[in-house]
C-alpha cells in the first residue's frame, strides 16, 4: 500500500519509496521540498499484518537527529552569552571530574574522546560494551528509567578513547553532557528550553522531547525488534519504550514535516547568527562532522548538510542544501535485530534517495 500528497506527480520519488519497502523496511514516509514545491509520499504498512500505509505526517523516533536539535539549542545559548564554545565544560559541571581540556565545542563535534555509553567499537574489532541496548536484555528492560548523570558516570568510569581534541569519534555521551550543561547554566530542564528556543519559534508543534514517557503522541507507524529467546526467534513491537536510555543522544520524536521546517530554518539563518551557523557547518576533517551535523558531498559533487538517526525499529533521515532551499526528510520503520540486518539496505536506499533529490 502507498499514498502520496495531491498536487505533484513525482513517480521517481514514489518508486524510490517503494524500493525501500521492497528491500525489507515495513514502512517509509518521504518528504521532499525543492524548486518544484513539496512532495510527500509513503509506502509499506503502518503495522505488521495490516494494509494501511504509514500516515504522511506520522510521528517517528528520530534517533540521533536529536543531536542536531541539541546542538542548535546549545549554540542559541552561546549566542545569548550563556557560555563560550571554547569554554571548559568542567567549570560548569564540576561534579564529574571531567578532563579540563574538554570544551563545549568538543562535545558538539565529537572530539572530546569521552567513552560512548552505548559501547565503543574499535578499528581492530574490539568491542567495549556500555549499557544494554540490544538483545533480550534490552527488550526486557526497555521501560527502565536512566538518569542522564548515570549514563555520564558510566562513560567516565571507562577509559577515554583519546586525548581531548586530538581525534574524532562519535559518542552519545557528548550530547548527554551538552544537555546537562544547558540545564546547569539555565536552571531549566532541556524540554522547556527546547520548546522556548527552538520548537515554539519555528512552530514545530509535532516535535517532542519525551524524557521518560514511553508513548508516541499522535499518529505513527510501529517499530519492531527481533531477538533470540531460548533458541527461538521472537519479533515484538517496541514502539512503546522509555527512551531515557539514549537521553539527548537520540530521544526526540518528530515528523518529516517538522524535520523539514527545522532544517530549512536552521540553515536559512532563522535560529542562529551567521558566525555560529558557519561554525556549525564547518566539518572536522576526519569524519566531516560539524557541530551536530555532517557535511557531505553527494555523488554528483553537491554539498549536503545532514544527520540520520536509527532507534530500535525507527529511523529518520534529514538532508539539505547548505542554504536550506532543498530538503529531503524521511521516516522509516522496520524490524530491528542484533545483527543490524538492514544496515546495508538502509545505506543503499539512502544513497539512491539523495542522488535522486540533490
Amino acid at each position: 500500500m502507498s499514498h502520496t500528497v495531491a498536487g505533484q506527480d513525482r513517480p521517481e520519488l514514489q518508486k524510490a519509496v517503494q524500493e525501500i519497502v521492497d528491500s525489507g523496511f515495513t514502512g517509509v514516509q518521504l518528504r521532499v521540498n525543492d524548486q518544484r514545491g513539496e512532495w510527500a509520499g509513503s509506502a509499506g504498512t503502518r503495522r505488521l499484518g495490516e494494509d494501511a500505509p504509514p500516515p504522511l505526517d506520522g510521528r517517528v523516533r528520530i534517533g540521533s537527529n536529536t543531536k542536531t536539535f541539541v546542538a542548535a539549542l546549545v549554540l542559541r545559548l552561546v549566542a545569548d552569552g550563556a557560555f563560550g564554545l571554547d569554554d571548559p565544560v568542567a567549570d560548569r559541571l564540576p561534579g564529574f571530574g571531567l578532563d579540563r581540556r574538554i570544551t563545549v565545542r568538543m562535545l558538539l563535534q565529537h572530539t572530546s574522546g569521552v567513552f560512548n555509553f552505548t559501547g565503543e567499537y574499535y578499528e581492530d574489532g574490539t568491542v567495549v560494551p556500555g549499557i544494554p541496548w540490544q538483545g533480550r536484555e534490552w527488550v526486557e528492560g526497555r521501560f527502565r528509567t536512566y538518569r542522564p548523570e548515570e549514563l555520564v558516570r558510566l562513560a567516565l568510569s571507562r577509559p577515554a578513547r583519546f586525548e581531548p581534541g586530538t581525534d574524532w569519534s562519535y559518542s552519545n555521551t557528548n550530547y548527554v553532557l551538552a544537555r546537562l550543561l544547558a540545564e546547569k547554566v539555565t536552571g531549566r530542564p532541556l524540554t522547556e528550553q527546547m520548546r522556548r528556543l527552538v520548537l515554539e519559534p519555528l512552530g514545530l508543534s509535532d516535535t517532542v522531547v519525551p524524557g521518560t514517557d514511553a508513548e508516541i503522541p499522535g499518529p505513527h507507524a510501529h517499530a519492531y525488534y527481533r531477538f533470540e529467546d531460548a533458541g527461538r526467534q521472537e519479533t515484538i513491537d517496541v514502539t512503546r519504550q522509555n527512551p531515557s536510555w539514549i537521553s539527548s543522544g537520540g530521544d526526540m520524536i518528530s515528523t518529516t514535516r517538522d524535520l523539514h521546517t527545522f532544517l530549512s530554518a536552521l540553515l536559512g539563518g532563522r535560529l542562529l547568527p551567521a558566525p555560529l551557523l558557519a561554525e556549525m557547518c564547518a566539518p572536522d576533517p576526519k569524519a566531516g562532522y560539524g557541530l551536530g551535523v555532517f557535511v557531505q558531498q553527494t555523488e554528483s559533487g553537491a554539498t549536503v548538510i545532514t544527520h540520520n538517526g536509527g532507534f530500535a525499529g525507527h529511523a529518520a533521515l534529514m538532508y539539505s542544501t547548505p542554504d536550506g532551499g532543498t530538503t529531503l526528510t524521511a521516516a522509516l520503520n522496520y524490524v530491528d535485530d542484533d545483527a543490524r540486518t538492514l544496515a546495508g539496505a538502509f545505506q543503499t536506499a539512502t544513497r539512491k534517495l539523495v542522488a535522486e533529490v540533490f
